[in-house]
């Protein structure tokens, strides 16, 4: 074989590793846009849920805002027992989600992840009898700046943090027992400690899932319905740390109505 055949058999296979090399970035991209795509729908659904729901439940403001009456529909999902059934829904939709995501198709997938997120919508309409509208946008806002920065150090940095993610769960099991303990307690002490401590494991988890799903697309030669089916998964993920990072730090920083 002559250098000149051997040279072009050189070019062509590094020629054919920069291709392929392009064409799995740029699915990679595709793959994360279609998450955050996932979970930014999820999010609006919430949100305009949770704003519906509100504006059906409460009857009256006093001038300085603060909620002095509620309708029917008001009494039954905050003061009734119904409320529990409010607040244990969403928690019911991801247990039912984790058993069947195997055998979902990605388009079942979503639509579940989307009737999740009008449910999470409907539990998070409270907070507007809590708290001043004017703070909750803020904290929104205050929660999408740090959510976008955390997201991004993890799709960017070069560092593991896959042992990160072992203590991150470890310390969120350890919060919800804290905050189970805490119902019954009432101490806001405690209360605050958790509130705290949750929005760095939050934080945390926002930054490894969004490393862990990079990786899982990159390492695990997935076919198209199963990245797209992965995406919902992975819109799942860091839509839950959102909306838990974004309650944790309406506790923290949010005005009570008076």
């Amino acid at each position: 074989m002559s250098d000149f055949d051997r040279n072009a058999q050189v070019w062509g296979a590094g020629r054919a590793q920069q291709t392929s090399a392009v064409e799995l970035d740029q699915g990679l991209r595709s793959f994360m846009l279609g998450v955050y795509n996932n979970m930014t729908i999820g999010l609006a659904i919430t949100g305009l849920f949770a704003i519906g729901i509100s504006m059906l439940a409460i009857a009256g403001y006093s001038p300085t805002g603060k909620v002095t009456a509620l309708t029917p529909l008001g009494q039954a999902l905050y003061l009734s027992p119904l409320k529990w059934v409010v607040m244990l829904a969403p928690l019911a939709f991801i247990f039912f989600f984790s058993f069947r995501a195997e055998q979902m198709s990605s388009s079942s997938a979503r639509a579940m992840f989307f009737a999740f997120a009008a449910v999470m919508g409907v539990s998070l309409s409270s907070i507007f009898v809590v708290f001043t509208s004017e703070s909750i946008a803020r904290v929104f806002f205050i929660t999408a700046a740090t959510f976008g920065g955390l997201s991004l150090y993890g799709y960017t940095t070069k560092k593991s943090l896959s042992g990160l993610g072992s203590f991150l769960i470890m310390g969120l099991i350890g919060l919800i027992l804290a905050s189970v303990v805490n119902i019954f307690l009432a101490s806001s002490a405690l209360g605050f400690a958790v509130s705290v401590i949750g929005v760095l494991i939050f934080a945390g988890l926002t930054a490894w899932d969004t490393q862990r799903l990079k990786e899982m697309y990159l390492y695990s030669g997935l076919d198209a319905e199963s990245a797209a089916k992965l995406s919902v998964n992975g819109a799942l993920s860091l839509y839950l740390d959102f909306v838990n990072m974004f309650q944790l730090l309406l506790s923290l920083f949010g005005n009570r109505q008076e």
